[in-house]
């Protein structure tokens, strides 16, 4: 039997993650040690307080039945609490205002089948986060990139997209702060998004991920600060970052009742929502954090300075992100993005994600992740320096 897959599921881009992936496993088996700074996911463990919650829920006989899709009380609670708290942003957990998600991409990878139909134009950031556009594939929608360039500081200049795009855009996403290009987006744009969202009806999905990874006493903006955003938006956020709780997946969606909605009616079909214990734990984070908010950025914001000032010390110059786990660096003229992360694995068996993984206007930069020690951080610099690139 000849086996073919969709056509949409030949357009979600892994290629390069894929590849690099396995060029570091066949230099592990060649006894090479990597530095592994390609992943995006946070390599240090939660707080033993909240896995003495975890462990306190999993006791619970309860907690093994079914949980609501939409989430329990308790937990969605916390979430407007922490809004007010952190944003001064009023969220109605009683009318619809707040879906738990298994992570943030949970909500992200289904959102687009809630409003898009086929040919339906979705404005998506590039570079962006890969399941960004794939989410616009599955369900059968047009992608229109936005491009973020460095002039524009990583922000879309919508006075470039043509008119008739915007006419027929019926969703977009943003990402502030910004993986992979770590940039960050004043109260201002926001509320030049909403302005625009209004009069072209369109529906704003903000990722907001990375909301509590800021450095040198920067805190980002929310997008529903922004007077009206509740209107015309979403945002979504996640416990994974922040409270290095990746592996538990757990996040949410706020804001517009009737946008959230159609993502619920798709959760609905397709699981039966968080384990009981995982959103416990969930709550107990965020009300702690009100409490005392934690310090989760400090350890990035080190490693931040590490990397970047012995980097640039080399010749390798960059700019200090002041948020996400990211750095966003230009590589040296005369190199692919691909061609350069290439041989930097070669010659040094440090890893980073080439630029046009995340879309055309990638190219000319690679990702690095921050996710390694300060000693590994500071032998990755030297590596680097012995081998002659720079």
């Amino acid at each position: 039997m000849k086996i073919i897959p969709s056509k949409r599921i030949e357009k979600l881009s892994s290629a390069i993650f894929t590849e690099m992936a396995n060029r570091k496993k066949d230099l592990i088996k060649k006894g090479i040690d990597i530095i592994d700074l390609g992943i995006g996911s946070p390599d240090r463990p939660p707080d033993p307080e909240l896995i003495k919650e975890l462990i306190e829920a999993v006791k619970k006989p309860e907690v093994y039945g079914y949980p609501s899709f939409q989430g329990n009380d308790q937990f969605k609670q916390a979430i407007a609490d922490w809004y007010q708290f952190r944003f001064g942003v009023q969220i109605d957990p009683s009318h619809g205002e707040v879906l738990v998600l298994m992570g943030s991409q949970d909500g992200l990878a289904h959102l687009a089948q809630g409003f898009v139909d086929d040919g339906d134009i979705v404005l998506v950031p590039d570079p962006g986060y890969p399941i960004y556009s794939g989410s616009v594939h599955l369900a059968g929608g047009t992608l229109y990139p936005m491009p973020l360039l460095q002039e524009n500081d990583f922000l879309p200049d919508f006075s470039n997209i043509p008119k008739e795009v915007l006419q027929k855009a019926k969703l977009m996403i943003l990402n502030y702060p910004s993986n992979p290009v770590s940039a960050v987006a004043p109260i201002d744009f926001f509320q030049e998004v909403v302005a625009l969202a209004k009069q072209y009806d369109i529906i704003v999905a903000h990722d907001m991920a990375y909301s509590e990874l800021s450095f040198d006493g920067y805190r980002p903006h929310s997008f529903l600060e922004a007077e009206g955003a509740k209107e015309v938006g979403i945002e979504f956020n996640s416990l994974s970052k922040s409270f290095n709780l990746a592996g538990v997946r757990v996040g949410y969606v706020v804001g517009n009742a009737e946008i959230i909605n159609p993502l619920m009616m798709i959760k609905s079909n397709i699981d039966f929502g968080v384990f009981e214990a995982v959103q416990i734990l969930a709550t107990k984070a965020l009300q702690r954090d009100i409490q005392s908010p934690n310090q989760s950025y400090k350890v990035y914001q080190e490693r931040r300075d590490v990397l970047v000032d012995g980097l640039n010390q080399l010749g390798w110059k960059m700019d200090k992100p002041k948020a996400t786990m990211f750095v966003w660096a230009p590589i040296p003229k005369g190199w692919t993005s691909y061609r350069f992360a290439i041989e930097l694995l070669d010659k040094t068996g440090v890893v980073v994600i080439p630029g046009d993984a995340f879309g055309i206007h990638g190219e000319g930069y690679v990702r690095i992740g921050l996710v390694q020690e300060i000693k590994r951080l500071k032998e990755a610099i030297q590596r680097i320096e012995a081998s002659g690139i720079f």
